[in-house]
């Protein structure tokens, strides 16, 4: 009996952040939770997230950004995701975004004005990171396995 694939999720720290610790602790819980993660580490540009995830048909791009530019990096990734086919992929993102003391909110807006499905502040909870994404995926009739 053929084991059947687990759903793909590409991870990874955008842009010129080097901030690998949050990135493996997500890689481990995502993992824990039944994904398979392509993690793509740290310093990674638009176009390596958009790569793996069509070369690994991934239902998910998890984008994390912690130095504070995640304004500049993450821009226009939704249009570079339609652009190569997949635009109605789920696009995450968390972090520390934007430089400074700004109110949560209008960095939420902001980034989902941007096409990203779900925002994360700095300090979520991870479980409730994999509750929005099993819950993204059902309603899109997709799961884990």
């Amino acid at each position: 009996m053929m084991q059947q694939e687990r759903t793909k999720v590409i991870l990874g720290v955008i842009g010129a952040d080097c901030h690998a610790v949050g990135n493996k602790i997500l890689e481990h819980v995502i993992t824990a939770a039944g994904y398979e993660v392509v993690n793509l580490g740290v310093l990674v540009p638009q176009e390596d997230f958009v790569n793996a995830a069509i070369e690994t048909d991934a239902k998910a791009i998890l984008v994390a950004s912690l130095y504070g530019h995640g304004e500049i990096d993450c821009r226009g990734l939704r249009g570079r995701c339609e652009e190569a086919g997949i635009g109605d992929i789920l696009l995450y993102v968390g972090g520390n975004l934007v430089v400074g003391k700004t109110d949560f909110h209008e960095v939420k807006e902001k980034f989902l004005e941007m096409g990203y499905n779900r925002v994360y502040e700095p300090g979520v909870l991870l479980e409730r990171v994999i509750e929005d994404l099993q819950q993204d995926l059902q309603e899109r009739g997709l799961s884990r396995d």
